[in-house]
């Protein structure tokens, strides 16, 4: 039996975020230059897109490009960005047939001016489909956007808008650039690191993390199934004891 078919499709996760570790050393492993890993990383992507499309994923939130890839080397990060502006506009039409939105978090104004107009025209154009949402977390920090939720609050009640005895987790969680998505339930890196590295900390409080040994140009749907299957035989307490839940 393979894992799609030990899929519980009754108790799929909503949504699944994903670190996308491990292009560079797949690249360095078949002797090429890191950017031929970003390049062999989108076939990755599509394809898990399409896994989570196939058994009825609705939220999918892929780390694509962290605050901390700005200080990589200048080539690679030119590279990065010209990869991602011809992936948008290369797949823009292919989400809207299998209707997907495309949404996106982070600091998006930090991107070249080319790569927010295509992002942002993609989005547009996508913004009517239901099926699933396909994040993408570009010049993303969690310790950034929790600091912007922090200042957005602060700002509010030096207005008079709210008073501190209105803030708590509910109105923070509002303020996050994800407030118009769920709380992640699965999280999944690849490439053996053991590690969440500045992702979604706050929306992460009780997900489930799996770690997989594949390097991210390796990782198929096949794999996404056996990270679900997993996922799927823990018991979710959330602070509770066993026979609560029972």
């Amino acid at each position: 039996m393979d894992f799609k078919e030990q899929i519980d499709i009754n108790r799929l996760p909503e949504h699944i975020a994903i670190i996308m570790d491990g292009n560079g050393r797949w690249a360095k492993n078949q002797g090429k230059f890191r950017v031929f890993g970003h390049e062999s990383g989108v076939l990755s992507v599509k394809d898990i897109v399409e896994g989570c499309v196939e058994i009825g994923i609705k939220y999918l939130t892929v780390y694509a490009f962290s605050t901390e890839n700005w200080n990589r080397p200048v080539e690679e990060v030119n590279a990065l960005m010209e990869l991602l502006i011809s992936t948008i506009n290369q797949e823009a039409e292919t989400l809207n047939k299998n209707n997907i939105r495309l949404n996106a978090i982070g600091d998006l104004g930090s991107l070249p001016k080319k790569c927010i107009e295509d992002l942002d025209n993609a989005m547009q154009k996508t913004k009517e489909n239901t099926k699933c949402t396909l994040t993408l977390a570009l010049s993303y920090s969690a310790k950034w956007e929790i600091v912007e939720a922090a200042k957005k609050i602060a700002k509010q009640v030096e207005q008079k808008e709210i008073n501190i005895d209105q803030i708590d987790e509910h109105l923070f969680a509002s303020k996050l650039t994800t407030s118009n998505i769920p709380d992640p339930e699965l999280m999944i890196r690849t490439s053996g690191e053991h590690r969440v590295s500045n992702f979604l900390l706050w929306q992460m409080a009780y997900t489930e993390l799996y770690f997989t040994e594949t390097l991210w140009p390796d990782f198929r749907r096949d794999h996404l199934f056996e990270a679900i299957v997993d996922y799927q035989k823990r018991e979710r307490r959330f602070g509770k004891i066993s026979e609560q839940l029972n």
